[in-house]
C-alpha cells in the first residue's frame, strides 16, 4: 500500500491560537504521574497512590499532571511492563481534584479513532470542568499495536486525518472528513463541556511533516525529554519555521518541554536526569524558562508523594526568581 497523499486543509479559519491555561508563572510545572509497572514510583501504582500523588503536587505548587497512554512497555526479549488504562485514570483523577490541570502526554490517535478521542476529552474536561489538556501523537511503541491488533503503518497519515477530525470536533463541535483511514460524516460532538472551545491541544513531536500539522492544529508542542537546552535552540527554529510556513504567528504556539529529574532513592528509570541540589536543578529547569518555555513537565525518579513534596524547595527557587 503507497503512502497517502497529503491532504490539504480544508479550512485555514480552523488554525489553531495558541488555547492554554492561564499561569502568573512565566513557565509552569507539570508532573508526570507514574501509571505502568516498573514505573518511577518504584512498584505498581494504584489509583489511590496517583490521587495521593496529584493531592501533594497541588500542595507543593504543580501547576498540571500528566499521563502516558501505552498499553504495554518492553518486548518479547525485555519481558513486558503493563501500563493502565491513561483515559480512565484520567478522568478518576480529574473527579478527585478540583484546580490543578490534567493531560494526556501523549494519547496515541493509533489507538482510537479520531471521533471517540474527541468524545472522551470533551468528558473529561466536563468532569474537570475545564481542567483537561488533550496531548496527541502518532505512536511509537510497536510492539504494543502488534499485540492489541492495531494497524502500525502510516501512522503519521493517519495521524493527519485523524487531528482534522479531532480539532473541529472539539472547537466548533462539528466535522465531516472524509479520509483514506478515518472519516467524520457531519459528526457533531454533543453534549458540550464547560468551554465552548474544548480543551487545548497539545501535539508531542518533531518530524518536519508533524510540525507542519502542529503548526496548523495544535495550541501547544511538547518536545525533548533531555537537560541540554542547546539541543532546543534548533527544534525552535523548527517550530517557528513550521508556523510560517503556514500563516500562524509563530508567538501563538505554546512551546512545552519535558525533563527527567533524579530525586533521593535514584531508581535509574527516567535517562539522561538533571541533577544536582535544590539550587543546581532550579538553574537547570530557569534556563528553558528563558528560551520562551512555557510549561515544563517533571519527571521524577522515583516519583512518589515524599519526593514530590521533597521537590518543592526546586519549586520555590524557581517562583522567586521568575
Amino acid at each position: 500500500m503507497s503512502e497517502p497523499h497529503e491532504m490539504e486543509p480544508q479550512d485555514q479559519t480552523m488554525l489553531a491560537t495558541g488555547h492554554w491555561p492561564a499561569s502568573e508563572r512565566r513557565m509552569g510545572l507539570g508532573l508526570m504521574v507514574p501509571i505502568s509497572e516498573g514505573a518511577a514510583f518504584g512498584e505498581t501504582p494504584h489509583f489511590r497512590d496517583m490521587v495521593e500523588m496529584a493531592r501533594v503536587a497541588t500542595d507543593v505548587g504543580f501547576d498540571a499532571l500528566w499521563f502516558a497512554d501505552h498499553f504495554t512497555f518492553g518486548s518479547v526479549e525485555e519481558g513486558y511492563r503493563g501500563v493502565w488504562d491513561c483515559w480512565t485514570m484520567m478522568a478518576g483523577v480529574a473527579a478527585a481534584t478540583e484546580k490543578i490541570q490534567i493531560g494526556s502526554l501523549v494519547a496515541s490517535t493509533g489507538y482510537r479513532t479520531p471521533g471517540v478521542i474527541a468524545k472522551m476529552s470533551e468528558a473529561i474536561d466536563d468532569i474537570s470542568d475545564g481542567r483537561f489538556i488533550l496531548g496527541l501523537g502518532a505512536g511509537w511503541h510497536e510492539p504494543e499495536y502488534e499485540m492489541f491488533g492495531l494497524p502500525f503503518d502510516h501512522r503519521v497519515s493517519r495521524f493527519d486525518e485523524a487531528i482534522r477530525i479531532i480539532q473541529p470536533l472539539l472547537r466548533a463541535g462539528e466535522a465531516d472528513v472524509q479520509g483514506e483511514f478515518f472519516q467524520a460524516n457531519a459528526a457533531v460532538n454533543v453534549p458540550r463541556g464547560p468551554r465552548p472551545a474544548g480543551p487545548p491541544i497539545l501535539v508531542g513531536s518533531n518530524g518536519p511533516r508533524m510540525l507542519r500539522l502542529l503548526a496548523q492544529y495544535a495550541d501547544a508542542w511538547n518536545t525533548v525529554w533531555h537537560k541540554d537546552t542547546t539541543r532546543l535552540r534548533d527544534q525552535l527554529v523548527k517550530v517557528d519555521e513550521a508556523c510560517l510556513d503556514v500563516g500562524r504567528d509563530p508567538a501563538t504556539l505554546v512551546r512545552t518541554v519535558g525533563g527527567n529529574i533524579a530525586m533521593e532513592g535514584y531508581l535509574g528509570r527516567r535517562p539522561d536526569p538533571i541533577e544536582g541540589d535544590d539550587d543546581a536543578k532550579a538553574e537547570t529547569i530557569a534556563a528553558f524558562r528563558d528560551l520562551g518555555i512555557r510549561h515544563l513537565i517533571c519527571g521524577l525518579d522515583p516519583c512518589t508523594p515524599a519526593s514530590i513534596e521533597a521537590f518543592a524547595p526546586v519549586i520555590e527557587r524557581l517562583d522567586r526568581t521568575t
